[in-house]
């Protein structure tokens, strides 16, 4: 039996993950159902207008190439199947861009994987591109960048891919759009009338024995897959609807609080998990004191740290690497992740923000450590 669980406001989610499956966009006959990626399009440009980010992860490649290769059944050989990614991709990329331009929208390709999320500084610079890109109001189109990925390296599905994503941009929701209406007691290929779980915690061990559907034709993940990734999401605090993509206004509905598809929840809010994490991390890299001005700021008013701040730095760290925060008299009060080497902060003590750019000839944050990033201590 499932446990009673309160139902969130997903009308709140400011930064949104949506991935879209195989099933979804390929036609039965071959080729991209751009019908679908129309109404999907259309639907995140109505929650662009409406201030939600949104980042969209979506599969296809390979069964576009498929259509476009004459091929009836989804190759088994890793080349055969790079060679469809690398071939669907164009149709995939020239699809979106024609849908997003018709409503004046920006749109950009990322390809990534598994090592660039495993990387420390190409995960950074990944999520300072996604956050960037989010900020001036364009939609990245994600996707595994099959042409080059190899078995050891593959997420293994966009389920996946979408999770870590959530992660890598901290958002508040992630929405997998599939084609069946979300997670049944039982399968519903095999009991039509099997019934649809509408709420549950993500946490909720139940929800592994409901969980037995087999992955699609077209597509390498199965709604365990799916199960997995909403864990995955919400170990940074993110809850995870999945909904039928073949629903009209699928999206536009859920974000308006529509009882739609199964919602899996969260046992903690994004910044709450975040927060949690870096004041967990027992092993920081290195210290930087500040003066009894950015100490005051950062302790009762909870804003960034700014280099203007800083009056000494302690050991070697790089971008990215969890350091301490002491005040005058050597008093830990609080750590984070920072975004500049030590070397480089050493260059830019006491400097103002506007000087970082002369200072170290690029810019790669306005702060050392952004408000987010920073957990303070009682």
């Amino acid at each position: 039996m499932i446990n009673q669980v309160r139902r969130p406001s997903l009308a709140l989610s400011r930064r949104v993950v949506i991935k879209v499956g195989s099933a979804l966009l390929s036609r039965s006959a071959g080729g991209l159902a751009t019908d679908r990626i129309d109404s999907i399009c259309s639907q995140i440009n109505r929650l662009l207008t409406e201030g939600v980010q949104v980042a969209l992860v979506s599969s296809g490649a390979v069964a576009a190439g498929m259509g476009r290769l004459g091929i009836s059944t989804r190759p088994t050989e890793l080349h055969q199947l790079q060679a469809a990614a690398a071939v669907g991709q164009m149709g995939l990329v020239e699809a979106y861009e024609r849908a997003f331009s018709f409503h004046e929208r920006k749109t950009a390709m990322i390809l990534l994987t598994h090592e660039d999320l495993a990387d420390r500084h190409r995960y950074l610079n990944a999520r300072t591109t996604l956050t960037r890109l989010l900020d001036m109001g364009v939609v990245p189109v994600i996707n595994e960048n099959d042409t080059v990925a190899t078995e050891e390296i593959r997420f293994g599905d966009n389920d996946t891919l979408a999770s870590l994503v959530v992660n890598l941009l901290q958002a508040d929701l992630m929405i997998i759009l599939t084609d069946t209406d979300g997670l049944h007691e039982e399968d519903p290929k095999l009991n039509p009338s099997a019934a649809l779980v509408e709420i549950a915690q993500v946490t909720d061990q139940v929800l592994d024995g409901m969980a037995r559907s087999s992955a699609g034709e077209l597509g390498r993940g199965g709604m365990h897959t799916k199960l997995e990734a909403a864990r995955r999401a919400a170990r940074s605090g993110a809850n995870t609807l999945i909904a039928n993509g073949e629903e009209e206004h699928v999206l536009t509905r859920a974000i308006s609080d529509e009882n739609i598809g199964t919602l899996l929840v969260a046992s903690v809010t994004p910044m709450a998990a975040r927060k949690g994490w870096i004041a967990g991390q027992l092993k920081p890299q290195g210290d930087l004191y500040l003066d009894a001005g950015a100490t005051l700021m950062i302790r009762d008013k909870g804003v960034s740290l700014l280099p203007v701040g800083v009056t000494r730095v302690v050991g070697s760290f790089s971008r990215g690497d969890v350091v301490r925060c002491l005040d005058s008299k050597g008093h830990i009060f609080a750590q984070g992740l920072v975004n500049y080497d030590s070397h480089e902060i050493e260059k830019l003590m006491g400097a103002a923000t506007e000087e970082i750019f002369s200072l170290l000839g690029y810019a790669a944050e306005p702060e050392l450590i952004h408000r987010d990033n920073l957990a303070l201590f009682d």
